[in-house]
């Protein structure tokens, strides 16, 4: 089960101290709540007038990277596709953002299968399933019909020893 996503968020002007202030905070609502927050968290800062923070840590986001100082807004917006999609939908925003993770999610996704040769494996039978003879079916290069399939058209993401296939148009 996945971790709720949360952000660590340290008072920068404590930090430069020498002095660790900062709270975890929920990331899987709306940004203005998570700006209030913030303010608070800034507000009971050690150090008068704290103004500025940044993001330290982060869990619940699966591959996803966060930078220190990502906006509110996007925060909220890929832990609530986190929330949707899990690990998935984390290692697919090493990559793309969340629009177009949501996107090839919604159209492009072929399933989760053991290995590339076995997806190819599937559709070849999913498109000729009768039309060639059995015993010449001996003859077909599964593993040529995979790696043409995956130099252009498909590609694949690795997740819990498993592969998941997305058409690449």
């Amino acid at each position: 089960m996945m971790d709720t996503p949360k952000i660590y968020v340290a008072c920068l002007a404590s930090y430069n101290s020498g002095i660790m202030h900062g709270h975890w905070l929920d990331a899987a609502r709306n940004a203005e709540e998570l700006i209030a927050d913030i303010q608070k968290m800034l507000a009971e800062s050690p150090l008068k007038r704290a103004e500025e923070w940044a993001i330290h840590d982060y869990e619940g986001f699966g591959e996803a990277i966060l930078s220190e100082y990502e906006d509110i807004e996007n925060v909220t917006r890929i832990a609530a596709f986190m929330i949707k999609h899990g690990d998935l939908g984390g290692a697919l925003l090493c990559h793309y953002t969340v629009e177009e993770a949501e996107t090839l999610l919604e159209d492009h996704y072929h399933g989760a299968y053991d290995n590339e040769v076995d997806f190819a494996y599937s559709l070849f039978y999913e498109c000729y399933d009768n039309a060639i003879p059995e015993k010449l079916m001996y003859y077909f290069d599964y593993v040529a019909f995979t790696r043409d399939l995956f130099t252009s058209d498909y590609f694949s993401v690795e997740l819990n020893n498993k592969i998941h296939v997305f058409s690449a148009y």
